[in-house]
């Protein structure tokens, strides 16, 4: 959609992403991501962590799945996605206003790790006449 606004964001999951099914039987995956700074400190000869930057994520459908399945707490990843901004009501009454991503695309990260991709099994079609067939 048009002027939407893209980010792709690398960091940590601070949590096993939430596998939920929706009441119309659609899934998402809620989780977040921090995503911290490094920089170089020429004085101490160190690198030093900024501010992280904790962005709440979620995913729908066959993607939700897959990330339920094959990401987990601390696994570090590259997520690109669409970020949207919403306002609500909290319990106490304050207004309160969140910006989230819904993620297009992500997987691990391979700076620090390897990894090992599977895709999932597709179900095999049977022609016409295979479905007739007797075993032996």
């Amino acid at each position: 959609m048009a002027g939407e606004t893209i980010l792709t964001i690398i960091g940590n999951l601070t949590a096993d992403p939430e596998l939920r099914t929706l009441s119309n039987g659609n899934p998402v995956a809620s989780f977040t991501i921090a995503s911290t700074p490094r920089t170089y400190n020429r004085q101490t000869q160190q690198y030093e962590d900024g501010t992280a930057l904790f962005l709440r994520c979620s995913a729908w459908n066959d993607l939700a799945r897959h990330i339920s399945q094959s990401c987990s707490k601390g696994m570090r990843v590259i997520a690109q996605g669409r970020l949207s901004q919403r306002s609500y009501q909290a319990q106490d009454g304050t207004n309160r206003t969140v910006v989230e991503m819904t993620v297009d695309e992500i997987g691990p990260s391979l700076r620090y790790a390897t990894a090992q991709v599977t895709k999932p099994g597709r179900p095999r079609r049977l022609s016409g006449r295979q479905h007739l067939r007797q075993p032996r």
